[in-house]
């Protein structure tokens, strides 16, 4: 499969959850030099937010703090532009620990056995759900994606393409999953990150690979178009599908939580589908 790809334009992309996750990303420097509020005795790294202000995650923040009892004031937080460069900087020293999805920290650590998890994190108590991102005026599109979504979790299709492509995956060697081509139907295009493994994977050879392209192949076969994938550094998103250069991003986070914002990062003119998958926030260090 020829990958095409957008380079970053602007910094946003809907984003919430425990908010130390961030929204996976590719630069090519890390975050600001100054830390968010608030801080504390452990340096932890994330992947930046993208659409807030910093006062906003703040509020956010003491917000999360009220309603789960987790502890943020311990934290000092450095952002940083994507997981590579996140883990570079645990590996330096520049952080202690770095924020991740509780599938994408199992495939670091599976890749990479300088890693293990924090056993007492607090924080596996906060999750985040996955959904597509339309512009708010393809009304239809999301009305297709939700159906088909819905579907594929009646009929258990969705639950298969986790445990094969998330959780029993060989984290060594994801799978490629070819996307059918139909003659003659319209074509969509899907934005990813491939930043984001093994949920949105792009492969050292530029293929996409596991849970993204199983997804996006079934959702093709469901809603009769041709899907064609873009690979975005996460900043340029947004930009990308307001400008019609996408018409779906692959993968944005809401919070699950009752009191949480469910817009967060939302940027203006953007509809969120119904949700497919759900994590937990996993913090990692490095081995002593």
């Amino acid at each position: 499969m020829k990958l095409k790809r957008i380079a970053k334009v602007l910094m946003s992309c809907v984003m919430a959850g425990a908010l130390f996750t961030g929204c996976g990303g590719g630069g090519d420097s890390a975050g600001g030099d100054k830390p968010a509020a608030p801080s504390g005795d452990i340096k932890l790294g994330m992947i930046t937010h993208l659409n807030a202000s910093e006062k906003r995650i703040e509020d956010i923040l003491q917000m999360v703090q009220e309603d789960s009892h987790v502890p943020l004031t311990k934290y000092t937080i450095t952002y940083y532009d994507s997981l590579k460069l996140m883990q570079m900087g645990i590996e330096s020293g520049s952080v202690d620990q770095v924020s991740l999805y509780k599938n994408v920290a199992d495939y670091v650590i599976a890749n990479n056995d300088k890693f293990e998890t924090v056993s007492d994190l607090t924080l596996k108590t906060l999750s985040d759900n996955f959904c597509f991102a339309v512009r708010k005026d393809d009304t239809q599109l999301k009305a297709d994606l939700d159906k088909a979504i819905d579907e594929m979790k009646a009929d258990g299709t969705l639950d298969k393409l986790v445990k094969d492509y998330i959780t029993d995956v060989d984290k060594a060697n994801p799978p490629k999953v070819e996307i059918p081509i139909t003659d003659g139907a319209d074509t969509i295009k899907v934005g990813v990150t491939g930043d984001l493994p093994p949920l949105d994977l792009i492969l050292p050879d530029n293929s996409p690979a596991g849970f993204n392209t199983a997804m996006l192949a079934e959702v093709a076969k469901r809603i009769g178009k041709n899907i064609e994938v873009v690979q975005i550094e996460s900043g340029a998103r947004a930009a990308a599908l307001t400008s019609q250069n996408i018409d779906v991003v692959f993968w944005v986070v809401v919070p699950t939580g009752d009191k949480m914002p469910t817009d967060l990062d939302k940027p203006e003119g953007v509809e969120l589908s119904a949700p497919y998958f759900k994590d937990n926030v996993e913090h990692l260090k490095l081995k002593k």
